[in-house]
């Protein structure tokens, strides 16, 4: 029995299994039909190789790296990680039982983002049916641009982008998985840009005017990255103001597009966003609709963090207007734990302009007689010729869960992130950046040296060396990770994130306690 019939079979059983019993028993299956494999084929190695590797990840990439008991991170130097670690490549191969060593090492010695104790990127947690599906689109190993090499994953696309467009409020449209959601932000300004002047496409930007982009000041980099990998410049993105809770004023918005318009230039793409990086703000959709409608612009939600949102009864309300965008950037790799890489770029749009905008009908891989319908041949909607599956762990995830599932996910990281702002106000020394909207949860800490001394002259300085201090102190224990910034004229803050579904309250607390510990002889 072949690996391919073996990964199949494994499908079948994680079908019927839950949580950590899960995995296990697909390796466990895994295990027992590479040593069939292997039985019948002694000659290759690589068969008991995989066999040990996929022991080796299930007991410390799996059981280890979401166990609460062991360490979110072994800290080392870069130096003595390089003499800890043979990094060098040589002439010769090595022995397997030198790789597995390596694999051993390079997982006990890397970050566990799926600990219930890292809250430092706004992704964390080790869902077992997306891992599935991650291994799966790995040992199959194809590319998602026609139906001849992607049968099955070109049609789980296609339904998966179509579900998550029901709940943006679109009944058609169109949509592609992209390299995360940078790319998906860059694919909307392209797309926009050749919907007012498809020209570009052949002539360039010297055949067009000025074009102008508008965006918040919170908007996510991207949208600057985007206008400079395109060629419009990132003077040509106009940062829109924001109210005291960090949202794009219309007001603002609508005064500097005409203000543009007045100087001769073009504006074509207005970038909000739902869910912003630092604070997790969310821009009034219904308003700044209307100021793009008036001027005939493309409205892109940025809805890469709080996107996930939309499938919350009680919290959709928060992306209120988002039906009226043209286009959204959606993550699921974040908020619902789908693993990384997991973005759409979904459209309101009928009209193919994805395709119309990308399209180079290469004739060796688009010919135009194939034996079936062309309409599944989707890779020329990409910019990319070869192109991950990454449809496939939010379709398993989403059949083991189904949608109600994933909204009690959702209430869930939503409810944690309100216990911890109750509780930081009963503690002394937690002192919040402002009240959080969304999962985004700012604060200082102040340590009890500092406590009673905001009118000091010194005081703001030296809060700001405590984030920095505190962060350092967790990483080399390995207790916890937490993310902190300086946001304009804020000092450094801690921005808490809890997204890991297998987080408890207990958890919390231990947060809590843990920053308290790190910081009491600051």
């Amino acid at each position: 029995m072949n690996l391919s019939r073996s990964l199949c079979r494994f499908v079948s059983v994680t079908r019927q299994q839950k949580g950590q019993n899960l995995l296990l028993k697909g390796f466990q299956l895994s295990t027992a039909m590479a040593r069939e494999s292997s039985s019948l084929h002694k000659d290759v190695p690589e068969d008991e190789f995989l066999k040990e590797a996929l022991k080796i990840v299930m007991e410390e990439a799996v059981q280890n790296g979401t166990d609460r008991n062991q360490k979110v991170c072994d800290w080392v130097e870069p130096e003595e990680l390089k003499r800890r670690l043979d990094f060098k490549l040589r002439h010769e191969g090595e022995s397997q039982d030198v790789l597995l060593g390596y694999c051993r090492d390079i997982i006990r010695l890397s970050v566990k983002t799926g600990h219930p104790r890292f809250f430092n990127q706004l992704f964390s947690g080790l869902d077992r049916h997306t891992l599935t599906g991650r291994i799966i689109t790995e040992a199959l190993n194809t590319s998602q641009y026609t139906y001849e090499v992607a049968p099955v994953f070109v049609l789980m696309e296609d339904e998966v982008l179509r579900t998550m467009r029901s709940f943006i409020g679109w009944k058609t449209g169109d949509g592609i998985f992209c390299p995360g959601g940078s790319i998906s932000n860059m694919y909307a300004m392209n797309v926009a840009r050749f919907q007012r002047f498809p020209e570009c496409k052949e002539k360039g930007m010297n055949a067009l005017p000025r074009l102008v982009v508008f965006t918040s000041q919170e908007s996510h980099y991207s949208v600057q990255k985007g206008a400079a990998f395109l060629g419009i410049g990132t003077d040509n993105v106009i940062l829109v103001d924001t109210n005291d809770r960090w949202k794009i004023m219309p007001e603002d918005l609508e005064h500097k597009i005409q203000k543009v318009k007045d100087k001769g230039s073009v504006p074509f793409l207005v970038s909000a966003t739902c869910g912003t990086t630092v604070f997790g703000a969310f821009d009034p959709l219904e308003g700044i609709a209307e100021v793009c409608e008036r001027h005939g612009l493309w409205l892109h939600v940025d809805a890469a963090w709080g996107g996930s949102a939309l499938l919350s009864s009680r919290h959709r309300h928060l992306l209120k207007g988002i039906e009226r965008a043209d286009s959204v950037t959606w993550n699921p790799h974040k908020l619902l734990g789908v693993g990384l890489q997991c973005s759409a770029f979904l459209l309101r749009d009928t009209t193919q302009i994805l395709e119309q905008c990308h399209a180079a009908k290469a004739t060796y891989l688009f010919q135009t007689d194939k034996f079936y319908s062309l309409e599944y041949d989707t890779g020329d909607k990409s910019i990319q010729c070869g192109r991950r599956v990454d449809c496939l762990k939010l379709w398993l995830m989403w059949k083991a869960l189904g949608s109600k599932g994933l909204e009690r996910r959702v209430d869930k990281v939503l409810e944690h992130t309100r216990y911890l702002v109750e509780e930081m106000k009963k503690r002394k020394g937690f002192q919040l950046v402002m009240e959080p909207e969304f999962v985004n949860l700012c604060f200082w800490y102040i340590p009890p040296s500092l406590r009673n001394q905001e009118n000091s002259p010194d005081f703001w300085t030296r809060l700001e060396k405590v984030a920095p201090v505190v962060k350092e102190r967790m990483m080399k224990k390995g207790s916890m990770m937490v993310g902190y910034q300086p946001h304009g004229s804020r000092v450094n803050f801690f921005r808490q994130i809890v997204v890991n579904p297998e987080v408890t309250k207990e958890d919390l607390d231990f947060f809590l306690d843990e920053t308290e510990r790190l910081s009491e002889d600051l």
